[in-house]
């Protein structure tokens, strides 16, 4: 009697498994980036027909400053996904004195199609977390992400980690350069907003960064979860934490370097840190050739 083979479907439902065990490989991957495709260290990254290769630099073995970028994203946008790869790894090196890893951030992975393309994807790059949460925008997803990020990475902590968003051109260099004179501790930076009269500012969602510190607290600060402050616009929320905590001392506005990009895309600014609202195929290539993305590009190996 012949054994039947396994149907596509079996494979789909098998997926999921996948996507947790890459999960665990992804989060306990040692910081070196050794062996990934993905984005893993900037310092040392550049895009070669489409993958990445590692170039020698050198570094000291303990960096000045660490940055983790978490970008939030959704399984289904994988075209988007790339064009951010691309654009991270074609921007100048990071300075020898920094480190600064990128990871693309989603929920649980629960359809089963999606999660077969999001295993493959975080095999090939070795760029992706996967937290505990359902997908969502404003139900947790930023609090499930800085409260996981202790945990994941407690071997070896970041000073600074940042979230921003897949719709955002984040310039590298820029950002490590402003982070380079800041305090290590009680840092909250970002474009900075006020609500209600209220002084003390909230970044905006585009993009911004907390302390080290600032993070481990959000971990083990019940009061959030006792507020249900989890829920509603992620960047009030998170400046609600940190202003009811009497927290975030050291907040710096990086506006007007972040910012978004206007409907006649014509607000660029050659000292940017960060330009949002990059919603579609058009605004990247705007961005990149004001940038020169594209001639940087045409000059690699």
């Amino acid at each position: 009697m012949t054994s039947k083979a396994p149907s596509s479907t079996s494979y789909l439902l098998l997926a999921p498994i996948a996507v947790l065990l890459l999960v665990f490989l992804v989060s306990s991957v040692n910081r070196s980036g050794g062996g990934s495709d993905g984005l893993g260290i900037l310092c040392t990254r550049r895009a070669v027909a489409g993958n990445y290769t590692v170039v020698p630099e050198e570094a000291p073995n303990k960096p000045e400053l660490s940055l983790l970028v978490g970008i939030l994203t959704m399984p289904k946008l994988r075209e988007r996904r790339d064009i951010v790869r691309l654009a991270y790894a074609l921007q100048p090196p990071v300075p020898a004195y920094a480190r600064v890893d990128v990871r693309f951030v989603f929920c649980s992975v629960t359809d089963p199609v999606d999660a077969a393309l999001v295993s493959l994807e975080a095999a090939h790059h070795g760029d992706i977390i996967v937290l505990d949460c359902t997908e969502n925008m404003n139900d947790g997803k930023t609090y499930a992400y800085f409260s996981s990020v202790p945990r994941l990475f407690a071997d070896a902590p970041y000073d600074f980690v940042m979230k921003t968003d897949d719709d955002a051109y984040l310039r590298v260099p820029a950002l490590v350069e402003e982070l380079r004179g800041k305090p290590r501790d009680d840092v909250y930076l970002g474009w900075g907003f006020n609500m209600s009269g209220d002084p003390m500012l909230f970044m905006h969602g585009m993009g911004y960064v907390m302390s080290w510190d600032l993070v481990s607290w959000v971990a083990t600060a019940e009061e959030i979860l006792a507020r249900n402050d989890t829920v509603g616009p992620e960047d009030l929320m998170l400046g609600k934490w940190v202003n009811l905590a009497g927290k975030g001392k050291n907040r710096y506005d990086l506006k007007p370097r972040m910012y978004d990009l206007n409907w006649d895309m014509d607000n660029l600014r050659p000292d940017t840190v960060l330009v949002h609202t990059l919603k579609n195929n058009r605004r990247w290539a705007t961005v990149f050739d004001y940038f020169n993305v594209t001639q940087l590009a045409s000059h690699l190996p």
